[in-house]
């Protein structure tokens, strides 16, 4: 009796291992979802599927309901790395107080945010006075952050100056919402515009990109602070492997709207933190 009872809670102690190193060779990976659910797991897979092939463990992209979810999840250590705009990697940051930048797109630093518009009569932000406008999600770095940033500087407070400001919730869904007359105007980021002009899902002939920001640092893979050092660096060796020359590699990269990934640091993102202090969205 007491040789079954051992054998026992042996066999349940070595099943409770076998779960946690299951767990621990699991990379949990996440992403804002400023893009349709169902576009982030498609962009994901190769990724997903090259980052367990390079770091020799299960991938697991885990998606979310929104922005702040990200962020909480980081904080929490439910997630292990996660595709973060500028300002969700600011207030990934300053939570955590240690989430890593690892690397980003080369064009992430200098990112720029497009204003788009259906009315003909639209040449500039001066002719949207009195007009409705919308905004992606809150918390975007390109969809809202830094364009609202760059019109207070140039004296255009948003809720005054328009007569209805909305929030799309994605970047895609604001280039909707021009297309169909739900707004008179909108902002989005500059490669999500591009990648949806590209694949025909816009009509050009209707909506026209009529002024773009200034640049800015934005999007880069974080991870979080607590994670394993060795295998940080094995997963930004891997990003920073990508060779748009073979085609398995491009593959990746073009989903990704990258023409390669270069390192990043927590620095680079000062700015994002200046900008979103002086837009009152950090206390």
């Amino acid at each position: 009796m007491l040789k079954r009872t051992l054998a026992l809670a042996i066999g349940l102690t070595l099943s409770a291992c076998t779960l946690l190193t299951q767990a621990a060779e699991t990379l949990k990976v996440s992403a804002i979802p400023d893009e349709a659910p169902t576009e982030l797991l498609r962009k994901f897979k190769p990724l997903g599927a090259y980052l367990e092939q390079q770091l020799g463990m299960k991938v697991e992209f885990v998606p979310v309901s929104d922005y702040p979810a990200v962020v909480e999840a980081l904080a929490t250590d439910r997630i292990d790395m996660a595709w973060l705009g500028g300002f969700t990697f600011v207030q990934a940051r300053l939570k955590t107080g240690n989430a890593i930048p690892l690397v980003q797109r080369e064009q992430d630093a200098q990112f720029t945010s497009k204003f788009i518009t259906a009315d003909p009569n639209v040449k500039s932000l001066a002719d949207l006075k009195g007009k409705s406008f919308a905004f992606g999600s809150v918390s975007s770095t390109s969809g809202s952050l830094m364009p609202r940033y760059f019109m207070l500087k140039d004296g255009i407070k948003p809720e005054t100056y328009f007569s209805r400001v909305g929030y799309s919730g994605a970047h895609d869904a604001t280039v909707a919402w021009v297309q169909a007359g739900k707004v008179d105007a909108g902002v989005l980021n500059a490669s999500v515009w591009e990648k949806l002009v590209a694949a025909g899902k816009v009509d050009t002939n209707k909506v026209k990109v009529f002024a773009t920001t200034p640049a800015y640092f934005d999007y880069n893979w974080t991870v979080r602070g607590t994670l394993d050092p060795a295998l940080a660096n094995k997963i930004k060796a891997a990003f920073l492997a990508l060779d748009p020359a073979k085609p398995a590699d491009k593959e990746i990269l073009d989903l990704q709207a990258a023409s390669r990934f270069i390192e990043t640091s927590p620095d680079n993102y000062k700015g994002i933190e200046e900008a979103a202090r002086a837009a009152d969205l950090l206390k």
